[in-house]
């Protein structure tokens, strides 16, 4: 009996579906229009790849999902929950209040109920003051039957979590476990605002992240399947519904991640640069040991700096469905802005009204689609100014992700990927896999899970061998709550920091860890 896999990948354009056999080999693949509702989408191409693949839907057993359904929600301001923002750090931190620096229509989104508590601990865990519980429980009763969910940030958190918890424990107690609880400590790494913003986010996608879980469930329902369901993650692994649906800010950023991981399972390269164009933008990004390679710099999501991990990517306007603008002089400008997925409808190969990228290529005789003689009238000469203006977007970024001077290799993905040419600036081969097209799902679905942790040890009391250690094991336990496998994890990521203005000989320890999926009780009992 085979075990297969669905690995879905919902990005501006396009949802991409795959099914997998056991041996990773794609059995079927669709590309569908992104619909309004995603849900109708996602439903769409996964009813498609079952019904081509035509394999017993009880041998199913395990579905990926990558979603921009939270970044979209953010970005958008739309769908958010209500929630409270509770800061621990008064007296401390009342100069600057949460939310400072974000636009003016997410703090007003956001920023209904916040209050600030005493309580908070130093950088080398000392109490900066007690925590003013009787505060917490009268905030609890005030925000009741208001908000639907609550970020909890106190400072040093990732020092000490215990003012957090003990929050958590207050709200819950009187709330009940209705209203989901974020906590910094758990999402950000350190840096009061940044991690604030995080949280805070965080508790605002809550119910985005559960309504596309449930999407996600009902559509394979109606298909008659019954499969372990998960999330991609941003570092390029995956994390089980329950803890998405808790840590759903990790979802931001997995298509491009998503593509990273397909990209190099597909071209069987671990160190490489991954170009991935889509209908609207195209990302690059850098492969190290197969994983993406994460940003070092604080990320902004819908204008609000954060600091939980994010890939490091460089994204640029220019895709399968990027409007091309030629004046009467000759000059001419490419994007930022794309017919996105009405690409088919408004291009000119396919009869449309609007010059695209994809017109300028085919024109050019580079890729054969839709009906060429309708942009045969075209000026030669300018479209190929145009063309190597599009080649040299893509050459330029990937040039900035370069760490040496020293050429890489190329892997291309992406639906748009056809438009670029084989030989590209600073790539020492320009690689394009098959199934290149649906790198994105592939990604998602023969993803690894993950485990992470980010904490501040005072070497003087622990030893560093021994905080090593605390931190491997936390990340192993924080792996298998994501639905890991225990007898395959294996640690692929530690950063030791000292912290040199801290006394104590302070040092900060991030270490992650990835393992196989657990197979499920059903599995082992068939």
């Amino acid at each position: 009996m085979g075990i297969y896999r669905v690995g879905i990948d919902v990005g501006g354009t396009h949802t991409d579906a795959v099914l997998l056999d056991e041996n990773n080999t794609v059995i079927a693949e669709t590309k569908s229009p992104t619909t309004e509702d995603v849900a109708t989408g996602i439903y769409n191409a996964m009813h498609k790849i079952i019904k081509d693949a035509n394999v017993p839907r009880d041998q199913i057993k395990y579905a990926m999902l990558g979603t921009t359904h939270c970044t979209n929600a953010i970005v958008e301001r739309k769908r958010l929950n209500k929630i409270a923002v509770v800061r621990i750090g008064a007296p401390a931190t009342l100069a600057v209040k949460p939310l400072i620096g974000v636009p003016k229509d997410l703090r007003e989104a956001l920023g209904k109920h916040v209050y600030l508590v005493r309580g908070g601990h130093e950088f080398d865990g000392r109490e900066i003051t007690a925590l003013d519980t009787d505060y917490l429980y009268k905030i609890a009763n005030e925000i009741k039957g208001k908000v639907d969910s609550i970020a909890i940030t106190s400072v040093f958190s990732p020092v000490s979590q215990t003012h957090e918890h003990k929050a958590s424990e207050i709200f819950t107690e009187v709330l009940g476990d209705q209203v989901s609880i974020s906590l910094s400590s758990e999402i950000g790494s350190v840096g009061l605002l940044e991690r604030e913003n995080a949280t805070i986010l965080n508790a605002s996608v809550v119910n985005v992240a559960k309504t596309a879980a449930d999407g996600f469930i009902k559509a394979l329902k109606s298909e008659g399947i019954e499969a372990n369901v998960f999330f991609g993650q941003n570092d390029g692994t995956l994390m089980s519904v329950d803890y998405a649906v808790k840590y759903p800010i990790f979802t931001v950023a997995c298509g491009p991640t998503n593509s990273l991981r397909g990209a190099s399972y597909l071209s069987n390269l671990s160190d490489a640069i991954v170009v991935d164009v889509g209908g609207t933008t195209s990302d690059v990004g850098v492969l190290v040991q197969s994983f993406p390679r994460e940003s070092s710099l604080a990320v902004e999501i819908g204008g609000a700096r954060t600091n939980f991990r994010m890939p490091d990517l460089i994204s640029i306007g220019l895709g399968g469905g990027t409007i091309v603008r030629i004046q009467e002089d000759g000059q001419f400008t490419i994007g930022p802005d794309s017919v996105g997925y009405r690409l088919p409808e408004k291009g000119l190969v396919f009869g449309g009204d609007t010059l695209t990228t994809t017109d300028v290529a085919v024109a050019l005789g580079k890729v054969k689609l839709g009906d060429a003689s309708k942009v045969a009238h075209l000026n030669k000469e300018i479209l190929n100014k145009v063309y190597d203006r599009m080649v040299e977007m893509v050459e330029e970024a990937i040039d900035k992700m370069k760490t040496s001077p020293a050429p890489v290799p190329v892997i291309l993905v992406g639906g748009g990927s056809i438009l670029l040419p084989d030989v590209l600036k600073g790539a020492s081969a320009v690689i394009r896999p098959e199934h290149s097209g649906v790198a994105n799902a592939i990604g998602s679905a023969i993803s690894q899970v993950s485990g992470q942790i980010e904490k501040i040890y005072v070497l003087d009391e622990i030893g560093r061998e021994q905080a090593l250690e605390s931190a491997k094991s936390q990340a192993m336990s924080e792996a298998i709550k994501a639905g890991a496998d225990p007898d395959s994890l294996v640690v692929v990521d530690i950063e030791d920091i000292p912290l040199a203005y801290l006394p104590g000989n302070a040092t900060r320890i991030r270490v992650k860890a990835a393992g196989e999926l657990a197979r499920s009780n059903k599995e082992q009992l068939a």
